[in-house]
């Protein structure tokens, strides 16, 4: 049985205390950040050590592209998704067939290293967040829904479900909700037109949903992911999506304004959230865990939609991902278009200098 949470690990390894927090009866999920990765071959030993402790599990991680990635000793570098934004503007057709491989290439390195899913696409604007800026695709609504397509088309022909966040949109509030709390005073009808579009015109390409830990204060006195307004009212009702609904980090400051972690929890899966997210916070995950044994069971045939179509080891990174046929031609592809004449090292170094607006999970 799957269950309600997504918690997090404290090393490269587990631990005791890891192997206890998994085997809970409500812990549904683990993500991994940059200090749970050494390199692939680590990395898919840690991801079947957790399945042998708990196969119903779904394991993820921020994937994203640029700043916001997590593997990357070995892996191949992925652009901001910003950046193809930019391409767009000058070469559409080329922009397009690139955001392709980028979803393409990416969910092939993470599948084979053992991870289910990566949390992506990010479907906000390019607006004035102090933490979406380029990891968006674009400003417009019409070009992100253009570009996420193409690239959530790519992460599933290669076996990856696909979750757009921050829903409904994070681009237009300054404040970064990782660390403060932030509000969008802005009208229903407003957001609906505009940064909820690439959301709701990308909807048949989404297996997840993500909402921000932002209150839209003319729509709810909560922020989206305590709210049943947007969870049942706005997502399920009226847009009828029917897959998963992942919490954003209940850690964040953004999710101060529902209480403690218990009550974070609580209130995320009652507002209708299937899992919650928990993570750099270990006594709060033992609190969360045992709170969650009050709660029923997320939908376990939603749940199951996520688990990737994990492949093989073959012994190295390169070796198991020969085994997509696409994987060699997509990253050639994504290479010379976005990182030459730097070589794949300089590239990473250069993505690894950028700051990370997420770092305070790593």
């Amino acid at each position: 049985m799957y269950g309600v949470l997504m918690i997090d690990i404290d090393s490269t390894a587990l631990t005791a205390e890891d192997v206890s927090l998994i085997k809970q009866a409500q812990v549904g999920g683990v993500i991994l950040f940059a200090r749970n990765v050494a390199d692939a071959a680590q990395v898919r030993a840690l991801c079947d050590d957790i399945r042998y402790h708990n196969p119903d599990i779904l394991i993820g991680v921020d994937q994203e592209g640029g700043r916001v990635a997590r593997l990357r000793n070995g892996f191949t570098p992925l652009p901001a998704m910003g950046k193809l934004g930019e391409l767009f503007n000058q070469e559409p057709s080329h922009a397009l067939s690139c955001a392709y491989d980028c979803g393409y290439l990416m969910a092939t390195e993470v599948l084979a290293v053992g991870i289910d899913l990566s949390f992506a696409p990010v479907l906000d604007r390019d607006g004035i967040s102090q933490v979406i800026g380029d990891r968006s695709f674009h400003q417009e609504p019409q070009a992100i829904t253009a570009l996420a397509t193409q690239f959530m088309r790519g992460m599933k022909a290669a076996g990856m479900a696909t979750t757009g966040k921050h829903f409904p949109g994070h681009g237009a509030i300054a404040p970064d909700s990782h660390v403060a709390e932030a509000i969008d005073t802005r009208s229903l009808d407003e957001i609906m037109h505009s940064d909820m579009q690439p959301f709701a015109q990308t909807l048949p390409w989404l297996d997840a949903l993500m909402p921000a830990h932002v209150i839209f204060s003319q729509v709810d006195d909560k922020p989206a992911g305590f709210s049943k307004t947007w969870l049942k009212d706005i997502i399920r009702d009226q847009l009828k999506f029917d897959g998963v609904l992942f919490s954003d980090d209940l850690c964040m400051a953004g999710a101060q304004a529902a209480g403690d972690v218990r009550a974070r929890v609580k209130a995320a899966i009652e507002a209708g959230c299937d899992i919650a997210l928990v993570c750099n916070d270990r006594v709060a995950a033992h609190e969360a865990a045992e709170t969650a044994q009050e709660l029923p069971y997320p939908n376990q045939n939603r749940i199951k939609t996520m688990c990737g179509q994990i492949p093989t080891w073959q012994g190295d990174l390169e070796s198991t991902c020969q085994q997509f046929d696409y994987w060699q031609q997509a990253k050639k592809n994504v290479t010379q278009t976005f990182f030459n004449p730097q070589s794949e090292a300089q590239a990473t170094r250069s993505a690894t200098e950028l700051k990370d607006p997420t770092a305070y999970k790593q």
